[in-house]
């Protein structure tokens, strides 16, 4: 299982592993020109399917990207989750593409794979993180378009590059940090933390980071938990005296951030709650 995956194409459906997909002028993979959407598979579907197409047509509608009609894009979706021969939990990609080079339709397909061991073990044990500037000012992206402020696309360089340095420094993730102070995200997930009885993330419209599906969806449930919910700024010592703060993501679900730059912060217990309520396997 652990080599195993599942590929389906628009507009043909699930194809053998070994299919070429893309061309060698294919402008997501010249210029990462195109968006993606990754989702939790559980019992063989999509989790927040809808959301997750809802914000792969935000992103595309930054990028001046026509994607296929929704409807077409879910069936894709469903058609590769359904083709997926086990109960276990797996990672969903959806991606699109400009096309070629030298023109023609989008290049759409789904992947199945796997989840490495590794995001299971952080839900378990936590991530050990630390702060890396993202060389701009907090609110700064939301007034320049072009820097594509809240879009999910192809261009994941510096994502990897950030988390590559973050693991040869001895930590699991990173926490990107503006220039004026203020943390933002992680590369490939969002910051929450809980002050009190209050649930706090950072806002996405002031500040231009990825709006996170996870994040939302515990934001609407947070009430189950006697909680309160804000969106605020917060800087990466205040959260050292957070009654606990966490990451979110689509297939990692939620890990707590047990130290940050070397200093320890708060465990609480309703950790293993919050999975319980994402609905993740611990």
């Amino acid at each position: 299982m652990a080599d195993h995956q599942v590929i389906a194409v628009l507009g043909v459906g699930v194809v053998p592993g070994d299919t070429p997909l893309l061309h060698a002028d294919d402008l997501g993979l010249l210029r990462g020109d195109g968006v993606f959407e990754t989702m939790h598979v559980r019992d063989r579907r999509p989790w927040l399917l809808e959301r997750h197409l809802e914000r792969m047509n935000r992103s595309a509608e930054l990028l001046d990207l026509q994607l296929p009609p929704l409807p077409a894009l879910a069936d894709l979706a469903n058609v590769a989750c359904q083709a997926w021969e086990s109960s276990d939990e797996a990672a969903l990609r959806l991606v699109c593409t400009r096309g070629r080079e030298s023109g023609g339709p989008p290049t759409v397909f789904a992947t199945v794979k796997p989840l490495p061991s590794s995001m299971r073990s952080a839900r378990q044990q936590g991530v050990a993180v630390r702060t890396a500037g993202l060389g701009v000012a907090a609110r700064s992206r939301v007034r320049t378009p072009w820097l594509l402020s809240g879009a999910k696309t192809l261009s994941y360089a510096v994502n990897m590059a950030t988390l590559r340095w973050g693991v040869s420094g001895g930590v699991d993730d990173v926490l990107w940090v503006s220039t004026d102070g203020y943390a933002l995200e992680a590369p490939t997930a969002t910051l929450v933390w809980l002050d009190g009885d209050v649930l706090c993330t950072v806002p996405p419209d002031q500040t231009g980071i990825l709006a996170g599906t996870t994040a939302a969806w515990l934001f609407e449930h947070a009430d189950s938990l006697g909680w309160r919910t804000d969106l605020r700024m917060v800087r990466p010592t205040d959260l050292l005296a957070a009654d606990g703060a966490w990451l979110t993501s689509s297939v990692r679900g939620i890990a707590a951030i047990r130290s940050l730059d070397g200093a320890a912060l708060a465990q609480p217990p309703v950790t293993t709650r919050l999975l319980d309520l994402l609905g993740f396997e611990r």
